[in-house]
């Protein structure tokens, strides 16, 4: 039995290997149609450095947000050189006194590193909630799928660059989720104990109806 499992442990070494040197990478090729697996490979004809070089994690204007944040994300559908490497990056520059509301990455674990300034992180857990002050220097991990938020504790801006176990993590704000749709106020009214009147003006904040 030892023997047995020894052997298929060569033959999945020895076949990761040769399947390795035979791909290279898989550049997404944004022009076809993304699937439950990612995007097709561009052809290798077509690559170029540039499809590896993401240049758009700067510093941006806070103050059109309502949260009073900016953030840059470099996800696969705008830097097609991750594609399945299973790794992303982000920029979250805030205000003072700015915030990051309620949200989760479903599809990949973020890795928090402060840059300037101060922020207070926190994730939700069906058990507990973990929060920290960080300044810069500090690096903070959440775990896949936990529900996080950031604010402002400190005085001036604060940035973070964040990475990602996965080149699309995903996004789900739950401000959004509650009251971008199109659900019937009284719906959530019932669902959130909030009042019908307040969901309603919500709902207008955030683009939904109902």
């Amino acid at each position: 039995m030892n023997k047995m499992v020894y052997i298929l442990f060569l033959f999945t070494l020895l076949s990761s290997i040769v399947n390795a040197s035979v791909n290279d990478f898989c550049v997404a090729d944004l022009k076809l149609p993304k699937s439950n697996s990612g995007y097709p490979c561009k052809s290798p004809n077509e690559v170029t450095v540039d499809d590896f070089v993401f240049s758009g994690l700067v510093a941006k204007d806070t103050t059109n947000s309502s949260f009073g944040f900016s953030a840059t994300v470099a996800f696969v559908d705008s830097f097609p050189g991750i594609n399945g490497l299973g790794i992303s990056a982000a920029r979250l520059d805030m205000a003072e006194g700015g915030s990051f509301p309620m949200h989760s990455h479903p599809g990949g674990t973020e890795l928090v590193m402060m840059l300037e300034g101060v922020m207070f992180f926190g994730f939700i857990t069906s058990n507990a909630i973990y929060s920290k002050t960080l300044k810069p220097g500090d690096v903070f991990v959440i775990p896949q799928g936990q529900v996080h938020f950031a604010l402002n504790r400190g005085v001036g801006k604060a940035t973070a660059i964040f990475a990602f176990s996965s080149e699309n993590p995903g996004v789900q704000v739950l401000d959004h989720l509650l009251f971008g749709n199109i659900l019937s106020s009284d719906i959530v009214s019932q669902t959130t104990l909030l009042d019908v009147a307040q969901v309603k003006k919500l709902k207008a904040r955030f683009g939904g109806s109902g």
